[in-house]
């Protein structure tokens, strides 16, 4: 069962503000499904709107932090619990070793290059969680699509692409956790 969800997001200002309103409405969701967050312990953008949802609505948000961002005054202050670490390798780790479920809503590099991560663990057989992608808007249409392309030219399998879910709304994404069963392991002989 669901109970704690690793999201990644971007964490720029001034946003369209409909992606404001679809971070907070899925915190809010969240909460109210009883999953507390676990993120990368920001207070601006898309993460910072995410955390505030879900402690509006109750629920509980684990942050974790580098200290180079903490030092920047990047951190949230009114988080449940906050680790501060030394690197961004040891946040992505700890992220995933406390979420049941790893998800990227929309984002920039930064959340490309998380989830991305959990998708080659997946394939390694270093990760065994599923991961997700909130496809507000057809955000990640791209990376589905590309995604596919590697499938058909045959660069990885359908089983490692079918264990990736693109959703758009929090249902979806809260089903698919619950439900999921992690692809075999790869082998080579």
């Amino acid at each position: 069962m669901l109970q704690r969800l690793a999201v990644y997001c971007g964490a720029r200002a001034d946003l369209d503000p409909s992606y404001t309103s679809m971070a907070t409405d899925f915190g809010h969701q969240m909460a109210e499904h009883g999953v507390s967050l676990v993120y990368g312990g920001g207070r601006f953008g898309l993460m910072g709107t995410v955390a505030n949802a879900v402690l509006e609505a109750g629920g509980e948000v684990c942050g974790v932090i580098t200290e180079e961002l903490a030092d920047r005054g990047a951190g949230h202050p009114g988080l449940t619990s906050l680790e501060i670490v030394d690197n961004m390798d040891i946040r992505k780790n700890r992220m995933m070793e406390l979420a049941d479920g790893l998800l990227a809503l929309p984002g920039g590099l930064g959340t490309l290059e998380e989830v991305s991560e959990a998708f080659s663990w997946t394939v390694l057989g270093d990760n065994a969680k599923p991961v997700a992608l909130y496809n507000y808007h057809g955000f990640y249409q791209p990376l589905k699509d590309l995604l596919h392309q590697m499938e058909t030219t045959g660069f990885t399998e359908h089983s490692f692409i079918n264990a990736i879910k693109f959703a758009t709304n929090f249902d979806e994404v809260y089903h698919f956790m619950n439900h999921y069963q992690a692809p075999h392991i790869r082998t080579y002989r």
